[in-house]
This record gives structure tokens, sequence and C-alpha cells, in this order.
């Protein structure tokens, strides 16, 4: 069948029938949501288990069933490792793997997934893990990816059901408080396992810091926690920071990063209590950076940056030119540094942040927020997703639900890396659709969203260089030959949801090139 993104999806992916995409804001819940366990814990418990291996057996964690996990340590993380290690040698097979995002540092999943050990992957796969359930046939059901807005709604719509959570946290105490912003390895909030502590059948708190009761903030708390490990280390915060997490220094990146300050400037929004997101790649970056220039020159004080933290985040506060920071996770230690010392940096969890089934949401109240793009289409359509090659290499983070909740949303990407166009007749992988998609930055001049003329007239009286997307697809070939592309076979690999739990798109695995 074919959704409106018009994609064709299959009516049912392993044993779930397909809600296919109906459009960004089509759906209305109007059922409960899932129950959470009852839990119960006599006076005196004793929460403090000496192993992950006892907690496994405490948790009565056995074959088929679904783990989940937080990634706020990113490429620094230990713990998937030593949990699903550990369920290795102790002969546990045909798990559900549920992190919030895998990196390269879970590279030896690889093994596991070969032996058995872990069947499914619900979550992002950034790099070897998603290359390698790129080649097909190594799950037994396709991955399935979703925002982090989407991956709550899931847990709380009982999607998913989440047998045993398992929380890194840098600092907890004896009763399963947890926080993620003191310790000796601080990684910034851990508020993303929120969910997954309060509906899981057994939550473990897994923590290279154990203090005296109360720890805090408590960003996990003692009600939802049935048992507390300490271990010699559950991460390393110096891999938090990536390259991607980097201010760009290409030159094409910065006119890219220049233009798109002055798009958001010409907008019409740019004015006292002014609100907006920006990612945490390199031009994302230097977006931010000019932003803030152009709001200390104009005397302009916004009413909140959101992120992803960021040292550049983080000097807009210093600086008075926001009033407030709202942070999901840190992207870098000034960010965890800020969350201990400013008392208007504060910590937020996904459902806050992005929960589509919720009477709000965070990204509702941005007034433009700039992301990133593997590619764009002709209809504004952007996959973040999979490469031009169709690998799947990446998850979705936050990108759906900014995408839908800022007022102007605007893709900043390359019209051509290397020798690659990044502006298609059709995208590889539909991951945030064309209808919340205002505006589309490249080297080579601004596009505009058809369905905002009213963007159209004020860009172009403060002389940006406004073109369509199929001028500047039309440029770009030619200076290049032209890209070959993937020829996908009938398996599907993955599903992509759309924040509201349809299904956008699926990638297949792909066979040969064209």
């Amino acid at each position: 069948m074919r959704n409106a993104a018009d994609r064709e999806i299959p009516e049912r992916i392993g044993d779930h029938a397909v809600r296919p995409f109906e459009g960004a804001f089509a759906t209305s819940q109007t059922g409960a949501k899932a129950r959470r366990p009852q839990k119960f814990a006599p006076r005196h418990e004793e929460k403090v288990l000496p192993t992950i291996e006892a907690a496994i057996e405490a948790c009565g964690l056995s074959d088929g069933m679904t783990i989940s996990f937080h990634h706020s340590f990113r490429d620094g993380d230990r713990l998937i490792n030593q949990v699903v290690d550990a369920c290795a040698r102790m002969g546990i097979k045909g798990l559900t793997v549920f992190p919030t995002a895998l990196f390269p540092v879970h590279e030896p999943l690889i093994e596991h997934i070969r032996s058995g050990v872990v069947t499914r992957i619900e979550g992002s796969m950034n790099g070897p893990i998603g290359a390698f359930v790129s080649e097909g046939g190594r799950l037994t059901e396709p991955a399935v990816l979703r925002s982090h807005g989407g991956r709550w709604r899931a847990i709380e719509a009982g999607d998913i059901e989440i047998d045993v959570a398992f929380i890194a946290a840098p600092q907890a105490d004896v009763y399963g408080n947890a926080t993620g912003i003191h310790g000796k390895t601080p990684c910034g909030p851990i508020s993303f396992s929120a969910v997954d502590a309060q509906y899981a059948r057994y939550t473990v708190v897994v923590t290279n810091d154990l203090q005296p009761y109360p720890v805090y903030p408590m960003e996990i708390q003692q009600g939802w926690t049935d048992w507390v490990v300490e271990v010699d280390e559950i991460g390393d915060p110096e891999h938090i920071v990536s390259g991607t997490l980097q201010l760009t220094r290409s030159p094409t990146n910065l006119r890219i990063a220049r233009l798109t300050a002055e798009a958001v400037v010409a907008s019409g929004a740019f004015a006292d209590g002014f609100s907006f997101q920006g990612g945490a790649g390199g031009i994302s970056l230097a977006v931010t950076k000019y932003l803030g220039d152009e709001m200390e020159r104009g005397g302009i004080v916004g009413s909140f940056g959101m992120g992803g933290g960021t040292k550049l985040l983080v000097d807009l506060l210093h600086r008075g030119l926001i009033r407030v920071i709202l942070d999901g996770q840190a992207f870098d230690l000034d960010a965890i540094a800020s969350l201990r010392d400013d008392a208007a940096h504060l910590i937020i969890d996904p459902g806050f942040y992005a929960n589509y089934d919720s009477r709000g949401c965070a990204t509702y109240r941005l007034d433009a927020a700039f992301l990133g793009a593997t590619e764009v289409d002709l209809e504004f359509n952007v996959n973040v997703n999979t490469h031009s090659d169709g690998q799947l290499l990446h998850g979705i983070g936050g990108h759906q639900d900014v995408a839908a909740g800022a007022a102007m949303t605007l893709i900043t990407v390359p019209a051509l890396r290397g020798r690659l166009p990044m502006i298609l007749d059709r995208v590889t992988t539909v991951t945030t659709p064309g209808e919340v998609i205002d505006v589309v930055v490249t080297e080579r001049g601004i596009a505009i969203n058809p369905r905002r003329e009213d963007l159209k007239e004020r860009f172009a009286a403060a002389g940006l260089p406004v073109r369509t997307l199929e001028e500047i697809q039309a440029e770009v070939k030619r200076l290049v030959r032209p890209a070959g592309r993937p020829v996908f076979g009938d398996e599907i690999i993955a599903a992509i949801e759309w924040r509201d739990g349809t299904v956008i798109d699926v990638v297949r695995k792909v066979e040969g090139w064209e």
C-alpha cells in the first residue's frame, strides 16, 4: 500500500500490522496509555546487587525478552556491551535490544547478532551495526527506528514492552535515585530512560559511583528502581563529543551557516522572546554562533534555546542572549558543567520535549530550527537515515520532532557532497516529510517551500539568494556526471516510524548499483 508520503509499504512488518503514515498531524489518539507495572517495596529493603549477572537473575531475564538502554554516553558507552556479553555468558538468546541509539562503540553486538543472542533491534543505529544490518538476513524482524519523542510515545502507548531497563547512571544511591550530571564520569541528562524506568517490568540502575542516600537531582527515582549495581565503569564522557559535534571550518559549510542565520534574521520572528533549536552538526553549530552574534548586535534576548546542550548554547546563556536552556542530552563537557552550575539550564525528558500523544511539546514553542540532512528531494522530503548508497547508517534523533514543531524549519545541506548531488528527484528514504520543512539552505541558494510564500517575500526583500530546488539541482547536474543509484531488493531491513507511530518509509536491502 502507498502512504501519504507516496511510499510503498507492506501491510505487515514481522508480527505487526502496519499503520501507514497519513500526514504530519493526521492522527489523533483517544485511547488510554499502557498500564505501568505495580511495584511494592518492603521497608528497609536492600536494592544493591553485586554484579550485572546477579541483576539479570533477579529480574528473571530469559530468552526472547526485551532490554533497553539510553545513549547519553554516545560513543563512550560501556553498559550495553557489558549487559549483552553477560547475557551471552548466561546462555540467554533471542533478545530484543531497545536502545535510544547505538554507536560505533557497540560494534561487538554484531557477533551477538550472528550467534542469536540478539535477534531484534528497535532503535537507531549509527555506524557499523547499521551497515551490518543493511546487508540483510541478520535479524528475525526488521529494525524499527523512531524519533526521540516517538520512542517515548511508543513505550507509553504499549507499542513495545520492556522487560528489563538497564540505566547507566554516573551517580546513584543505594535506594535507586540516579542522576547523570554528577559522579566520576558525568554524561549529562539520563532522562531519556525515565519512561523506560517507569514502564519496564524491572529497572536496574548501574553506576560506577554509588553514594549515600539521597542522590539528586532524581532523574531516575527510587520508586521506579528495582535493583542497583555498582561496576567499575559505565562509560567515557570524553567520547560524548564526536567529529560531527565540531564547528565546521569548510568554506562551503560556513557559507550555508551564514545564509541560514541571515534567513532567520529576515524571517519576521527575530525579536525579543525568540526561541530556537539547532542540531549538533558542524553547520548547525556555526549557525548558533552566527545567530548569537546577530542577537547581540540587535539587542535581542531570546526566551529559550533548546538542545542537545553545547558549549555554544551555554555561551549564549552566559552572555545573557537567552533566558533559559532546555536540555535533553549533553553534546559536550561544557554543557554538562553548565547543567550543574547554571540554574537556568534545565533538564527535560523526551516526553516534555516531543511526545506526540500529549497536551504539549516543547518543540511546538520553537520559532525556528535548523537541522541537517543526508538528502533532500524536490518535494522537500528529507532523509537522515540512509546515504545515497542506501546503507542504513544514521538514526532519527529529534529531527522529526523538531521539524514538525518549529514555526520555521530550515534544512542545511550542501548541494554537492564530493561528487554526489544532495538535491534529488526523490530521496532514498523519507525520514521527515516535506510538509513540515519550510526552507532548504545550500551554498548555491535558499529554496522556500511553496507553502511559505510569506518567507519568500521577506527573504527577497532582505537580498537573500532565493532560488527553487529545481534550479539548484539543475546547476549541480551541469557540474557532475549523473550519479548511480542503489538497486533495492524485496527484503525490508528497517521500518522508519513517524512520531505518531505510523510508518513513513521502509529501508530495503541493497542488491546492487545502477
